[in-house]
């Protein structure tokens, strides 16, 4: 069976056919995009409650809905804020649910279940789940002339050009920002609306009794039925100026007066005033647009699409309206892509010259087409399996470069050397194959099971590199087939006929009979005396676990990219136009920058998510401005971005401005973040401030925030309650007049196409914001006798002026004060929080009884991901634990590889800490996978020793013997791993290389320890604990220095 594919030609070709045809149809229809998709596992609730002060808003909003959600399991974590009017519950799901639609349908069951527990005043919950990606494309669409914007145009033509990139295929949703909503606005003078004896909030309710939009019942016949409708839907401005308004009505005798609702009143159709959402592109007023794709999509290819369609619409646009492409992220995937796919051509072609000058031309050749090969069938395991192309995925296949050709090159150089032994192909070719079988199937089991822990990690951050462990374990599965299959029968059919009569470096590989000598020399001496070679391997790895100490921890490193992200926040209270006019101030500031080519603000929410790790989280909020900053190129990219810290921080002092860098991996509020728990909010308060007067003492801070640091100023009504009760009010009417009066007073809404504008009533613009103009409201009631009453405002309560908290937070139902601190750009969060903890030991801080502190940010985002990728470490330990006793059959030889493998994790520590890189996840996940890649030249040594009859008894110069000829693969194999990750290594940045670092350092290291700690070790086990020292016969010591063996021209019997 195993020489099948050598005698039937036919077969083999088809075989390679099907594999190179398969992996090509894949490449073509595999969806490519720049980042990985991360599961929706956060969603946020709204709840208005209009005129709630936060407590009132935490008790009795925020807590019912919280205690019913706490009942649903597969939530991890809830964080809530409690604000002026609004309640806002950020819910994150456990890292290990993936079927999150189901969750999320509970969520609204739940919410469901606690509207009936919430205040008659407050609105129904609002739930969004929150979108974890970038758009592919954000478009804007630019009010190009000076004068005021007409939102109607812009919003009509967003909407045609939104229809017109639905019809692309391949769009998944569209969303829109910056777009103020429309209404019906009813502005009623204050002076009309005294002399009417109303309220607006009566003129509302008349309004929406005139509002008849429900069915009348059927008419049912013995012909067919009959709808009946009232016709008198509110349809356009015209008809609702013409609604007529009674008045004077007196008792139940006293029908009162009519007038039409034009007549005292202007009506007309706009924008909120003031809107919740602007948006401004290089400037000016604009509407945009961001558009996601589906998963199953090639990015570039819809772009492509996209581009047409927007470029066409460009053309039909008038005069006064601009359209431009704010962001494109095919152009990014395509940078990054073509990137890791010269990383790979490079490594691939190192790889090939190191086997060329080890093993000569032909075994070069066949053992290269195993590269190929390979990659093609990991395509096809990608298409499989749905694992699109992107970043993650391509960069598995570099890691794997240097691992999956091992195969190939033990696979042909036995071959090889049963040919030169006299063996035909076919017999060549099935002993190899059955000789080799199980060790090749034990080191790619142990490989593939020490990366199995980041394949199997649950949460953003397996999500986020789970790709590049899969196509590792399906590179080095498909290199064992190959080895199993097509390489020998290849290695079989292209060995010359015949030895060659003279020996050429180029057919048989690079000689270097001195260095031979010397390493038998050196190799004899150390086993003589087994401890001492014991001793020597094991410094280099001791050495390694000594620098550890001296590492910076760090999450995952910030994106290379020419962007970057300004968050800018205003006292709280602060109003959208103040917003405006800083965000103009900061815009002209970065438009100075020679490196800034374009900045794009959304002020009053967050900007659309140009990168996949963004948090959309800010609504509704018109203190806030997020802007997308482009720059030149991605050269000093924290040097420019610090500079424009300092500008912006010097040049608007009255806000605080946060220039950010792009982070990779799963997404965090601040670098640091300090939370502080306990009952009493005044105590936390207290607790917070002095925290971050210490965070802003710490070296490399910018700002720091509290959550609990902020008040706002709240007109407080202090209401005579007996007069009130005499003109025939209470607490609540007089809210919900005011209320109404100011904020206005829905009532009813018009239809135009598919979006329903809500008809609201209030008093005139000018006269909302002027408090002595507000103490004159005149209040309408009702006495018991059915009088009716007008009284002003300042007759019935005492206005005065009192500070409010502007926010209480919580997480998970626990009263919280979180400080954060962000950083100047570029630095490492763990150092700086390793400062700040030393000023916080040095300082007299004291946590009272019941008060706790707790860290979060990046700190707590990186120790769940490493907990995440610990949690299988032991039950795949115990299974290579077996894998390695079974293939040998003893406990003791099992034990020597294991000792192998602990060591070899100091060596890929040593080799970060020399190369001046932080202990990152990507170090983390490189030395995981160091650990199963390390132990295969120590398997081919070991079994090569306890294959020789005489070696296996504890023999020293039948183990230098084993170990000199085993040497050409253990070093092919060394130079093929760290030439397959040169790329990575030279390619800088801060992503790539500490994973490539310490695998290639690991491996170079795990040489010595292969060459030299496992005969030497195997020697003491065998002499059970004791030195023995063996001397070498004068005339085989002879023999050996006359007849060097070429490392490079030395046949290999042994196996991985």
């Amino acid at each position: 069976m195993s020489r099948l594919l050598y005698d039937n030609r036919r077969m083999l070709t088809l075989a390679i056919v099907l594999i190179v045809v398969a992996g090509l149809s894949s490449l073509y229809v595999l969806p490519r995009m720049e980042d990985p998709i991360l599961t929706q596992r956060t969603g946020i609730v709204n709840t208005l409650y209009p005129g709630a002060t936060p407590e009132r808003v935490e008790a009795l909003v925020t807590e019912p809905i919280e205690e019913e959600l706490e009942a649903i399991p597969e939530i991890k974590e809830l964080r809530s804020t409690s604000r002026s009017g609004v309640s806002t519950i950020t819910i994150e799901l456990r890292d290990d649910i993936y079927e999150v639609d189901a969750v999320w349908s509970r969520v609204r069951d739940k919410l469901d279940d606690a509207r009936p527990l919430l205040p008659a005043e407050a609105a129904t919950p609002d739930f969004d789940e929150l979108e974890v990606t970038a758009y592919a494309m954000i478009v804007g669409l630019v009010w190009d002339l000076p004068r005021e914007p007409n939102y109607a145009i812009l919003r009509r033509l967003t909407e045609e050009l939104e229809q017109r990139l639905r019809s692309v295929a391949g769009t998944r949703e569209i969303d829109t920002f910056g777009d103020p909503p429309e209404e019906i606005t009813i502005a009623i003078d204050r002076a009309q609306l005294a002399s009417l004896g109303l309220t607006a909030l009566d003129v509302a309710r008349q309004v929406e009794s005139s509002d008849a939009k429900t069915a009348a019942g059927q008419a049912r016949t013995d012909q067919g039925t009959l709808l009946i409708e009232v016709d008198s839907e509110l349809d356009t401005v015209q008809r609702i100026a013409s609604t007529p308004i009674r008045y004077g009505a007196d008792g139940a005798n006293d029908a009162g007066r009519f007038v039409t609702l034009g007549a005292v009143a202007d009506v007309h159709k706009g924008i909120i005033d003031p809107s919740p959402r602007l948006a401004l592109v290089e400037g000016k007023p604009a509407i945009a647009l961001g558009i996601l794709v589906r998963g199953d999509q090639r990015v570039d290819t819809w772009a492509a699409r996209a581009r047409e369609v927007v470029a066409e619409y460009a053309t039909e646009l008038p005069p006064a309206v601009r359209l431009k492409p704010l962001f494109d992220q095919s152009g990014y995937v395509e940078t990054r892509l073509e990137t890791l796919l010269m990383n790979l051509l490079m490594g691939a072609a190192a790889v090939m010259l190191v086997i060329w000058l080890m093993m000569g031309w032909r075994s070069a050749a066949v053992v290269g087409t195993a590269l190929p090969l390979t990659s093609l069938m990991v395509l096809a395991g990608m298409r499989w399996m749905e694992i699109p192309i992107h970043q993650m995925s391509v960069t598995g296949l570099i890691v794997a470069l240097g691992l999956l050709i091992d195969n190939a090159i033990v696979i042909v150089d036995e071959v090889n050397d049963r040919l030169r032994d006299g063996e035909s192909g076919g017999d060549a070719v099935a002993h190899a194959v059955r000789h080799l079988g199980v060790p090749l199937g034990g080191s790619t089991l142990t490989t593939a099971l020490s990366f199995a822990p980041i394949a199997l990690m649950p949460g953003p951050a397996g999500e986020f590199v789970g790709a590049i462990a899969l196509s590792v374990i399906m590179a080095v599965a498909a290199s064992f087939l190959l080895a199993m299959t097509i390489t020998p029968s290849l290695a079989a059919i292209f060995a010359p006929s015949r030895p060659p009569r003279v020996r050429r470096w180029w057919t048989a590989g690079v000689s270097l009979p001195w260095l031979t000598a010397g390493y038998r020399r050196v190799l004899g001496a150390l086993l003589r005396c087994p401890a001492i070679g014991v001793g020597l391997a094991v410094v280099p790895p001791l050495v390694g676990f000594y620098l550890a100490g001296g590492l910076t921890e760090q999450f995952f490193p910030p994106a290379e990219r020419d962007q970057f992200q300004v968050q800018v926040d205003l006292p709280a209270g602060s109003s959208i136009g103040s917003t405006q006019r800083l965000v103009t101030k900061a815009s002209a500031i970065l438009a100075e920058h020679p490196r800034v080519i374009s900045s794009d603000w959304f002020l009053g929410e967050s900007a659309p998510s140009f990168y996949y790790n963004m948090m959309a989280n800010r609504r509704g909020t018109p203190q806030y401005a997020q802007a997308m900053v482009t720059i030149d190129s991605s050269e000093n990219y924290f040097e420019v971005l610090r500079e424009l810290q300092s500008e912006l921080d010097a040049g608007a002092p009255e806000a605080r401005f946060l220039v950010k860098q792009l982070e990779q991996g799963p997404p965090f509020e601040a670098p640091i973040e300090v939370r502080l728990f306990g009952p009493n909010l005044d105590t936390l308060q207290e607790l917070g401030g002095q925290v971050r007067k210490l965070l802003s003492a710490t070296p490399g801070v910018v700002h720091t925030v509290s959550d609990l640091s902020e008040t706002l100023p709240k007109v407080s009504l202090q209401v005579d309650e007996a007069e009130a009760r005499l003109a025939g009010l209470d607490h609540l009417q007089i809210a919900q007049q005011l209320n109404a009066s100011l904020e206005g007073a829905v009532g009813g809404s018009i239809l135009e196409a598919t979006e329903n504008l809500p008809v609201r009533v209030r008093v005139g613009g000018e006269d909302r914001g002027n408090l002595g103009r507000i103490a004159s409201t005149d209040l309408v009631g009702r006495t018991e006798l059915g009088v009716s009453t007008q009284l002003p405002l300042a007759a019935l309560a005492q206005v005065r002026l009192t500070p409010e908290r502007s926010a209480i937070p919580r997480l998970n139902a626990k009263r919280m004060n979180e400080v954060k601190a962000y950083l100047a750009a570029g630095l490492l969060p763990a150092a700086v929080q390793g400062r700040f903890q030393e000023l916080l030991a040095d300082s007299d801080f004291q946590l009272p009884p019941g008060y706790r502190l707790v860290y979060g940010g990046e700190g707590d985002k990186r120790d769940q991901a490493v907990g995440n990728l610990l949690s299988n470490v032991v039950v795949l330990g115990v299974l290579m634990a077996a894998t390695l006793v079974l293939s040998f059959g003893s406990f003791r030889m099992a034990g020597i590889i294991g000792i192998v493998a602990v060591l070899s994790i100091g060596l890929a520590i040593g080799s970060l800490a020399i190369a001046g890189y932080p202990f990152g996840f990507t170090a983390i996940i490189g030395t995981m996978g160091l650990v199963g890649v390390a132990i295969n030249d120590s398997i081919v040594v070991l079994a090569a020793i306890r294959e020789h009859p005489l070696a296996r008894t504890g023999d020293p110069v039948a183990i230098q013997q084993v170990v000199v000829k085993s040497t050409r693969h253990v070093l092919a194999t060394t130079l093929t791993t760290i030439a397959g990750f040169m790329p990575l290594i030279l390619g800088g940045g801060g992503f790539w290389p500490p994973m490539a670092v310490t695998i290639a350092g690991g491996v170079g290291g795990a040489t010595l320890l292969a060459l030299v700690l496992v005969p030497c070790g195997y020697v003491l086990v065998m002499c059970r604990g004791g030195r023995q020292r063996v001397n070498l016969v004068d005339e085989a010591a002879e023999q050996n220095a006359q007849r060097p063996v070429p490392i490079a021209a030395e046949p290999l019997t042994v196996v991985s």
